[in-house]
């Protein structure tokens, strides 16, 4: 399983962070994903057939692009 952390600069408040695990957590492979609004950061945990490509190109997608 691999895990990192992700700091999104478009995260304002609890709701970014619940609509990033929202659309995270259906991605196939993604185990978890937990947010702090207050940093700014995202953390996600996977295993294939999730990548850290994949990942990246979602937050991309949903408006919440990795710094």
């Amino acid at each position: 399983m691999e895990k990192q952390t992700f700091s999104v600069l478009n995260i304002s408040c609890g709701h970014c962070v619940t609509a990033i695990r929202n659309e995270l957590d259906e991605m196939e492979g993604v185990s978890g994903t937990d947010g702090d609004p207050g940093n700014k950061t995202i953390s996600v945990e996977w295993d294939s057939p999730a990548t850290l490509e994949k990942i990246t190109d979602k937050l991309k997608e949903i408006n919440y692009p990795v710094s």
